[in-house]
């Protein structure tokens, strides 16, 4: 009798263990589902090597990203010099970001969240989070990530490439475009890659 009882009791208690397991496992096996039930999210990494330059004029750069079509969804990083208004008082610092951006409109609390102090040299990176600069997760497709940096005065580099996201993790490596006649600062900003980890 004892058995009997104590054999129902373990049935009712396992079979209570399977009921939640089911309740609480996703319902799709695929990683992704898998990774959102964990609350791990999709992200692009951009990293890139910095060499501090000396002089003025010069170690003022900004990450951001756009869709394929060109239009600005978010900036992951901008030196503090020109986000906090240096582009109105030197316009030679960073004039694609302050364009992409709209720079005269951002407000004290989006400059604050995405502004640093200009760091030390080496190897830097940035996470954008796919989402948009209000918060919104942007869809699955091809975005452009940028690097600008002012070099010293009028010099400057745009790194630019593109990076798809969804199902698979990509890899890509950018390509740099110079901008007037001094080359001895082109080290500044080197090898540029993004990273997307879905």
């Amino acid at each position: 009798m004892k058995c009997n009882v104590m054999r129902s009791i373990i049935i009712t208690f396992v079979a209570s263990l399977l009921a939640v397991a089911i309740n609480v496992l996703p319902v799709s096996a695929e990683e992704n589902g898998e990774k959102a039930a964990a609350g791990i999210s999709p992200k692009v990494e951009i990293s890139f090597v910095y060499q501090k330059q000396t002089g003025m004029g010069s170690n003022q750069f900004a990450v951001w990203i756009e869709d394929s079509s060109g239009k600005y969804i978010k900036t992951l990083y901008a030196t503090r010099f020109t986000a906090n208004g240096g582009w109105q008082r030197r316009a030679q610092s960073l004039p694609g970001w302050v364009k992409a951006a709209q720079a005269v409109n951002m407000t004290t609390t989006e400059i604050d969240a995405i502004t640093g102090a200009t760091p030390s040299s080496g190897n830097l990176s940035y996470v954008w989070d796919c989402k948009d600069k209000e918060g919104n997760k942007v869809p699955a497709g091809e975005y452009k990530y940028i690097v600008e940096a002012s070099l010293r005065m009028a010099n400057r580099v745009v790194c630019s490439g593109t990076i798809k996201t969804g199902d698979q993790a990509q890899q890509s490596q950018a390509v740099s475009e110079f901008f007037g006649d001094s080359e001895s600062e082109r080290g500044m900003i080197t090898n540029v890659v993004a990273k997307y980890y879905p």
